[in-house]
């Protein structure tokens, strides 16, 4: 009996230890669950709870200190039917690494590829599901997103994500609006009556330590998001836009991405579409993108008036462009021919063609421009996309969508399908941000949503600030995908611009977009001198690498893209007065090349400065003296 006992007794002690363990081990996963980036400079911590919830940071080191880019002290996605909240962590899964490479039609460089560090922090909400939160730690930033389980007839109701960052840090935010054209004004966090920003949002956590907030890889029963300001001026919590689809069984959210570095690790950075879904188009060899003539800006309603369209197909065939854009009211035409006179005239001259859509959810009335009422009914939007196959044109832009809504994110990806199934390239205006759509569907070849040289046009607000926005928007909205900024103007629009002939000329280098429109007069190009025009006509709309050699937001940007054995080097003033912009040529190797430049004069009659010439590059930068709002650009053949 004793022996029994003791044994019993040994038994509970050794259950007791086992379990003492077992917790020990548990709970010091739990404390200790944070894990870095493959390269060691990011890294996760999960350090305490703070008023119940989960208390995640990120940290960034960069070889002169470690930085806390944010922290999240709030987490977390409340349904309609209660549940999402008082979330209590269950597990946190083992590392896990992985990398990756992909091919892109457009965007910043061909080949991409990626290496990142994974874990799933699992969790109960209030009402006993499970909810999970993937955190992937990339040499290039974090990306994290939700998962919801058991879901039954609920609708998304409300995020609770914050992002703290440090008190009084330099930052570039632009005020929300559903077309995403603002500015992004530098900001220490005094913003005044707004409350609602965009993606994206630029940080500067230090000198070398950057952050780029924004979203990637939407998808059906998703809405897009944006950023309401939180309790102080440091704090960003993430809004959902509407979703009414009643979910039952799992739900993903889209990936929240936070892009961490340099300044030229944000700029150079793929992340948005790394995290994104993988092509799912069989077929690609059709899409081929490539530079525009476009008739709105010089014109405004021009696409109605036959003889004006007619001058822009012309333009395109003198200059070797290969498309050329119908705007809106194209089925109205009058003035000498129909929309089918003006595709035939542009085929008869080996032209392609690409026509503007209104998508009919936003504006409608009151003057709107059509077509209308096209492309919203599946069975009429498949009429009128095999109509645009048969009859030879190449793509389309439509335009004015209603902001961010998961109806209209599903429109959106309706419209990409269908595109893709009769080989029509695709272009959205008065659109939400790329948020990596262009990996998945690369049939989608630019996105507006941006603040672009059409506003020209429609108000005196650019012409003053027009240049430091340009050496703004490479570090914010460019970032994160294509962007139909409409450069390269010589004339005047509506209202003028005083930026330099190179800086304008710049512009189509420094600013990515698969279809790179040129929107001034043909004869702003034609008069030209011939080095120019050529340049025009050669121009590249996508690219095999990009590199940032030097650049401030606001300030300056010199930025390099290659295409094949020729880098394209593109540099703007962002200020009012003369700078000299340093030229980083290590990135071309120690090479004897060719160099055509195209530079300021500071000679408003003769404004160009153009020469070619060979010669040994060095590690040494070379310095560029541009003038007030100027620029250069240099192509040079390796």
């Amino acid at each position: 009996m004793k022996m029994y006992v003791k044994v019993k007794m040994t038994g509970c002690k050794l259950l007791c230890l086992f379990l003492c363990c077992f917790l020990w081990l548990d709970c010091r996963a739990m404390t200790e669950s944070g894990f870095t980036s493959p390269n060691g400079k990011i890294s996760l911590e999960m350090p305490a709870e703070s008023a119940g919830q989960p208390l995640y940071k990120v940290l960034y080191a960069d070889g002169t200190g470690q930085y806390e880019m944010f922290s999240l002290p709030v987490i977390g996605i409340l349904t309609t039917d209660g549940g999402g909240s008082s979330l209590t962590l269950e597990s946190v899964s083992d590392e896990r690494r992985f990398k990756e490479r992909y091919k892109m039609m457009s965007g910043k460089r061909k080949s991409c590829s990626n290496e990142a560090s994974e874990r799933v922090y699992t969790f109960k909400d209030n009402g006993g599901r499970r909810v999970d939160v993937v955190f992937r730690l990339y040499d290039d930033g974090v990306a994290f997103r939700y998962k919801l389980y058991g879901l039954k007839d609920a609708r998304i109701k409300d995020e609770m994500t914050t992002y703290r960052i440090t008190p009084g840090i330099k930052r570039w935010m632009q005020k929300y609006d559903m077309s995403y054209e603002n500015f992004f004004p530098m900001s220490n966090g005094e913003t005044g009556n707004v409350k609602h920003w965009a993606y994206p949002a630029l940080f500067q956590a230090a000198d070398h330590a950057w952050m780029l907030v924004s979203e990637a890889n939407i998808g059906r029963n998703q809405s897009a998001s944006s950023l309401k300001a939180g309790e102080n001026p440091s704090e960003y919590k993430v809004f959902q836009a509407e979703n009414k689809v009643q979910l039952t069984g799992t739900w993903e959210s889209p990936w929240r991405v936070a892009i961490i570095g340099s300044l030229a690790d944000v700029v150079e950075s793929t992340l948005i579409t790394d995290v994104s879904e993988p092509c799912r188009l069989d077929d690609v060899a059709w899409i081929n993108p490539g530079v525009v003539s476009w008739v709105y800006w010089a014109y405004n309603r021009g696409s109605k008036d036959y003889k004006i369209v007619s001058q822009y197909i012309d333009m395109a065939d003198e200059l070797d462009l290969p498309y050329v854009l119908i705007d809106w009211e194209w089925d109205v035409m009058g003035n000498g021919g129909t929309i089918a006179d003006a595709l035939a005239y542009a085929a008869e001259r080996d032209v392609r063609t690409l026509l503007w859509y209104n998508s009919s959810t936003a504006w409608t009335t009151n003057g709107a421009g059509g077509p209308l009422y096209k492309l919203n009914a599946p069975e009429n939007r498949e009429k009128e996309f095999e109509w645009l196959e048969e009859n030879g044109v190449a793509g389309v832009k439509i335009d004015f969508f209603s902001g961010d809504t998961q109806e209209t994110m599903d429109y959106c990806l309706d419209l990409l399908e269908s595109a893709a199934k009769h080989h029509l390239l695709v272009n959205f205006h008065g659109a939400t941000l790329p948020r990596g759509w262009q990996r998945t569907y690369p049939n989608l070849m630019s996105v507006e949503a941006v603040y672009g040289a059409e506003w020209y046009n429609n108000a005196p607000v650019l012409t003053n600030k027009a240049a430091s926005h340009n050496a703004t928007l490479p570090f914010t909205r460019n970032v994160v995908g294509s962007m139909d900024y409409t450069p390269c103007t010589f004339t005047d629009s509506q209202h003028p611009h005083i930026t330099t002939h190179a800086h304008e000329l710049a512009l189509t280098v420094v600013f990515e977009s698969a279809l790179q429109h040129l929107a001034d007069r043909p004869e702003g190009y034609l008069t030209q001198p011939v080095a120019v025009r050529q340049f025009l006509s050669g121009l590249p709309s996508v690219w095999d690498d990009t590199k940032l050699l030097s650049g401030y937001p606001g300030d300056h940007v010199v930025l390099a893209r290659r295409k094949g054995n020729v880098w394209y080097i593109g540099g703007l003033n962002g200020t009012d007065r003369e700078q000299t912009l340093n030229v980083d040529c290590s990135v071309l190797g120690k090479k004897r090349v060719k160099i055509l430049s195209f530079e300021d004069s500071g000679n408003t009659s003769q404004p160009w400065v153009i020469k070619e010439e060979k010669m040994k590059l060095s590690d040494k930068s070379v310095q560029v003296r541009c003038q007030p709002r100027g620029g250069f650009v240099w192509k040079v053949e390796l």
